[in-house]
């Protein structure tokens, strides 16, 4: 199928991360089903056992194999895999030791743990492998089996040391199937084909930590993404009255006029009392606004590109998915 004209076309693992909070997982989700719009599949992987994408698209827990979870916009399809490091370590000692059955005794016996206790970058080879392996499956006719493939990530604070496999396992092999299982890990990663996104909000603390996280990126030499801020929250006042009330300019006996006006108070003492609680209303919304907007200038000095997605009035469920998804395509992201 012919590539979309988008911002990340060539872009084959798209990697979804941010701080806690923001909806990485609702957004991440939301990606899957814009890519998938148009007839194309995409394979969703969560790597962190929360199974959130269950929880989003609103199914049972997802067990360890890819099945297909929803129809995207045009007849694309959108699967499902929840990475179970246990179970990926099985299938490692399968593929590279012949060694299932062994393995399955060692998980009895606590030595998956043990081993990725002592070698927290194990884990990660294990999770990441099982991603890299779908971006790079072909099927019997010779094509890529995933048009896409989105990655639920761990939040920021641990995305550059999680994708940056090849260094977390220096340590733990210098050659062999390791090595060489992360080396292949690393080749995807690394390449033009992923892209690294960051899900925040308009607010300092997921903003800042964008930008850590990008630098971090780069300084690791990881390719860095988009930036989707999520819940964004339309003014529906005039600029002209946020900015009196901003600069404490506003004037409540507009208001109580026009409480009197619509017939809701006769403009006495209880028309004072709630123009005062409504003025306190605006000016704090006003001050969001002010807020949101710094947080805004501060992200565009990232230079990377950016998506603003609606705040869903109604919470996530799945047509809320899927006006997000819209969004996500609208504005040339998918």
């Amino acid at each position: 199928m012919k590539a979309r004209d988008t911002d990340w076309d060539g872009v084959r693992l798209h990697v979804v991360t941010g701080k806690g909070g923001t909806g990485k997982t609702t957004v991440a989700a939301a990606l899957a089903l814009a890519l998938a719009a148009g007839g194309r599949k995409v394979l969703l992987v969560e790597v962190e056992g929360r199974q959130g994408v269950a929880q989003v698209f609103d199914l049972p827990p997802l067990p360890y194999e890819e099945r297909k979870i929803a129809v995207a916009p045009g007849g694309g399809d959108v699967y499902a895999l929840a990475v179970d490091p246990e179970e990926a370590m099985l299938e490692y000692l399968e593929m590279f030791y012949g060694m299932r059955r062994a393995g399955k005794a060692l998980t009895k016996m606590g030595v998956v743990d043990f081993a990725t206790t002592i070698a927290p970058g194990f884990r990660d080879v294990l999770v990441t492998g099982k991603t890299s392996e779908a971006v790079r499956r072909k099927g019997k006719d010779g094509r890529r089996v995933y048009d896409a493939v989105v990655l639920d990530a761990p939040p920021t604070g641990r995305i550059t040391r999680f994708l940056n496999v090849t260094n977390e396992v220096a340590g733990l092999a210098r050659v062999g199937p390791i090595k060489n299982h992360a080396d292949l890990v690393n080749g995807v990663v690394s390449s033009p084909e992923t892209a690294v996104h960051f899900v925040t909000l308009l607010e300092e603390m997921p903003v800042q930590e964008t930008l850590d996280g990008l630098q971090e990126l780069r300084e690791a030499g990881l390719p860095p993404g988009g930036i989707f801020t999520n819940m964004v929250r339309e003014s529906r006042l005039p600029a002209s009255v946020l900015d009196a009330a901003a600069e404490d300019r506003f004037d409540p006996s507009e208001l109580i006029l026009g409480l009197k006006v619509a017939g809701l108070t006769d403009g006495g003492p209880a028309a004072v009392s709630v123009a005062e609680a409504l003025t306190e209303e605006i000016a704090e919304h006003a001050r969001r606004g002010e807020l949101e907007r710094r947080e805004r200038a501060t992200l565009n000095t990232s230079g990377r590109p950016r998506y603003e997605l609606p705040l869903l009035a109604d919470g996530v469920d799945l047509s809320g998915l899927y006006e997000l998804a819209e969004s996500i395509r609208t504005q040339g992201a998918a």
